[in-house]
């Protein structure tokens, strides 16, 4: 069999895969979300925080709970990390010093899970398990509360209320995410992902000296690491290392992870709204441009010219052999079309146009079909504004989903589809501009623009990845890594929840003759097309300083 036809068969068996779990896995979140009554253990939980769940929340009441849990989270992830040198199963690790320490607290509460650090070498037990895992699982609910948040928007009116934040978040955890991850880890496990709280261990002599390797509980963490589009590694190799993804199976099984729960929100969208038909017009779209993406990655990678590749059957550079260019492709695309960043492979040895398509993947706003709960928002906000652009050509006032899209709602979507680019553009034009910070660039020209300007575009995004060759372990991109993290998580919500309030407060709109049809394939197209050409507008220049140029010029 050709690396070609396997790379083909493996996406057709991802495919099927997620199509099996669409329905029922989406069904059962919408459940969670509607139900009234609460489990007796999610009762324990909310007297331990002292929080009423059936007390329902207006916008600026919801937003306050995220941004308190979060603060919270930070300031406990920080303090952990500086503590390491005094607590137990520290493997004799030193406390994280205070730079990466603020940087890697921001990392994990925004879901970004950017790691400045060498995993193996930096944290301890306490810290992975107590701290970095427990993040994994609290920073994907609160993705997914402040998406259904926007769900009941558009499903309720005349009242401004959206629900309990405390509720969704517990539920998210108990319900959702932690079966989904013990399932996840019992088969990882199975297949030979380590499990365990050994200490460091000497594994025989390398080059001269002797190599040295350290257990852990990786397969928990690399469940919900990737169920949970997290992507922080529990070593520096991320999912390129054997002790995370041994085989081509679990390598599979992991992209199935990160994409199972984005896609199916998409189902949850459509019942909890009243209508499946428009839950797969988005699912539509997020499957039609992830697939694009998928090809379009193949195709640069197995059919890019020069004889060495050629020979190889594609570009092998900075791929593991036991994935190859087939599977390896489709990690790297879902892992930057979604919030996670785990890797299988080195990104950086892409060819220029691949390494681009990962970069513009992150560009997109992860939506396609994007993080846990902010790849939903992020394609409802971007489906309101192919609603005004069509309503600006027809000359009607633009509707979905029963509720008008006025002049505050539209400023409210433009806010969220600015706020993400202007950090990535002014971050990385200061730091090129900059004397110190252009040295951390293991490469200089295109290639060497093209790091700096995936870090902030992974940071910025909540993705995590890094085009690797920068050393972003510095006081500078520590610090403005972790602004562009909290910046592009936060930010983004507060228009979220704001535009869910409103829309809340609304009557709604009795469809007529010439309403928009928002569950037809003509409103498919309209958003892919309004996606990929203000994306487009907004990057272009950046990209062709980097991935263009190197790609075109290779």
């Amino acid at each position: 069999m050709g690396p070609v036809l396997a790379g083909v068969l493996q996406l057709l068996a991802l495919i099927g895969a997620l199509a099996l779990a669409y329905i029922p896995l989406g069904n059962y979140m919408a459940k969670v979300y509607s139900a009234d009554r609460h489990w007796r253990v999610e009762r324990w939980i909310y007297k331990g925080i002292g929080a009423n769940p059936d007390t329902q929340m207006t916008w600026p009441a919801y937003l306050r709970g995220v941004l308190a849990f979060s603060a919270v989270g930070v300031l406990f992830l920080y303090l952990l990390q500086r503590l390491q040198g005094v607590l137990p199963g520290s493997l004799g690790f030193d406390s994280v010093n205070p730079a990466q320490a603020f940087n890697t607290a921001v990392s994990f509460v925004t879901n970004t899970n950017w790691q400045s650090y060498y995993g193996e070498q930096t944290m301890g037990h306490v810290v992975q398990t107590a701290g970095l895992a427990v993040q994994n699982f609290v920073s994907a609910a609160v993705g997914i509360a402040v998406a259904v948040a926007l769900v009941r928007g558009f499903a309720r009116s005349r009242t401004g209320e959206l629900g309990n934040f405390w509720a969704d978040l517990v539920r998210g955890v108990v319900r959702i995410l932690l079966p989904g991850a013990v399932v996840a880890a019992v088969v990882l496990v199975a297949c030979g992902v380590i499990q365990n709280f050994s200490g460091i261990h000497e594994v025989g002599q390398f080059m001269g000296g002797s190599q040295q390797w350290n257990g852990g509980a990786v397969a928990s963490q690399e469940a919900i690491k990737e169920l949970g589009t997290n992507g922080g590694g529990y070593f520096n190799a991320n999912s390129a290392h054997p002790f995370e993804n041994p085989t081509p199976f679990t390598n599979l099984f992991e992209i199935f992870l990160i994409l199972v729960i984005p896609f199916s929100l998409t189902r949850t969208f459509g019942v909890m709204v009243g209508s499946v038909k428009q839950g797969y017009a988005i699912l539509a779209t997020m499957a039609a441009i992830w697939v694009g993406f998928v090809a379009l990655m193949m195709w640069t990678e197995f059919a890019h010219h020069g004889p060495a590749l050629e020979a190889a059957g594609g570009a092998l550079e900075g791929k593991e052999v036991r994935f190859g260019v087939g599977s390896s492709s489709i990690f790297a695309v879902s892992t930057t079309l979604t919030s996670t960043g785990a890797v299988d492979s080195f990104h950086s040895s892409f060819t220029g146009l691949g390494g681009g398509i990962t970069m513009l993947g992150m560009m997109l706003g992860e939506i396609a079909p994007g993080g846990t709960g902010s790849g939903l928002y992020g394609m409802l906000i971007m489906a309101i504004i192919a609603v005004f652009i069509a309503g600006l050509m027809v000359g009607r006032t633009p509707e979905y989903l029963g509720k008008k899209i006025g002049a505050r709602e539209i400023k409210l979507a433009a806010c969220y589809i600015l706020i993400t680019p202007a950090l990535v553009l002014v971050f990385t034009a200061v730091s090129m501009a900059m004397s110190t910070p252009p040295t951390s660039m293991l490469n200089s020209g295109a290639h060497g623009f093209s790091e700096v300007l995936y870090a902030f575009t992974s940071a910025a995004n909540n993705n995590g990845s890094a085009f690797a060759g920068l050393n972003a372990n510095t006081d500078w991109y520590n610090t403005t890594t972790a602004l562009a993290m909290a910046l592009g998580r936060f930010l983004p919500m507060v228009f979220v929840l704001a535009l869910a309030g409103s829309l809340a407060e609304q009557r709604p709109v009795p469809a007529t003759a010439g309403t928009l049809r928002t569950e037809k394939p003509l409103f498919t197209g309209l958003l892919v097309g309004a996606i990929l050409i203000i994306t487009g507008l907004t990057y272009f220049p950046a990209l062709a300083l980097g991935p263009l140029a190197e790609g075109l010029a290779s």
